[in-house]
């Protein structure tokens, strides 16, 4: 999951990202309302955790211009100001949750997994696609009745397809959200890390495999594949 952390202040962006890194997610930092505005416009997030108090334009007005343009992410916000009247606010413009400073760390992973859960179509911890489950808490997958060791980056690439099984991802999707760069048409990185995935979490017993490619575009995971002459299985 690519998430978006605007905070002027550098230790406290730099604990927050260093922790969810830990976490497995994909971060990336803003120290300034434009800056962060920008990279929300331009960029898609699966969550954005949102400072009130940033030099230039602050949290609220970032937050409002966000929800104008239309752009859904789930956002939290983060303050020093917990005043009942700043929360309120925040959420009347939008905000999907609100944490005052200074907070846990494990508060703040806790309360990103409940706004994304709110925004994705699995609402357990434990995502499942067919036979296989991946725990979002414990970041371990198991298929076959057994545990699944997976690298940092299958993990991302993993969760990723499972909270978007049954739609087909182009490969400039899954680069954004994965390794956080723009998509290089000339490069082959995405189909690496989808053999590599599938060596780990495929039956070998002929059964149809869960991750699909997609010719031309790119992959879909799916509970129940089926035949479809657009897929070709690599």
């Amino acid at each position: 999951m690519r998430i978006l952390v605007v905070e002027d202040e550098r230790k406290v962006a730099s604990f927050i990202k260093n922790g969810l890194e830990e976490e497995r997610y994909i971060v990336e930092t803003a120290s300034d309302g434009k800056t962060g505005l920008e990279m929300a416009m331009n960029n898609q997030f699966d969550a954005i955790l949102l400072d009130v108090m940033l030099p230039g334009m602050d949290g609220f007005k970032v937050l409002n211009e966000l929800r104008n343009a239309g752009i859904s992410t789930p956002i939290m916000m983060l303050t020093a100001r917990g005043t009942t009247e700043d929360r309120v606010q925040g959420l009347d413009l939008g905000a999907d949750d609100y944490l005052p400073k200074p907070f846990s760390f494990e508060e703040l992973a806790a309360r990103l997994r409940s706004i994304l859960r709110r925004s994705s179509t699995e609402k357990s911890t434990k995502l499942k696609c067919g036979d296989l489950v991946l725990d979002t808490i414990s970041h371990v997958a198991y298929r076959f009745g057994k545990e699944i060791e997976l690298t940092t980056k299958e993990y991302a690439l993993l969760e990723y397809l499972i909270r978007n099984k049954n739609r087909i991802l182009s490969r400039s999707t899954i680069t954004q959200h994965v390794w956080k760069h723009n998509f290089d048409p000339e490069s082959n990185i995405i189909d690496v890390y989808i053999k590599r995935l599938r060596a780990k979490i495929e039956r070998e017993d002929g059964t149809k495999p869960l991750i699909q490619s997609i010719r031309g575009v790119g992959y879909r995971m799916r509970d129940l594949p089926q035949d479809d002459e657009s897929t070709v299985d690599i």
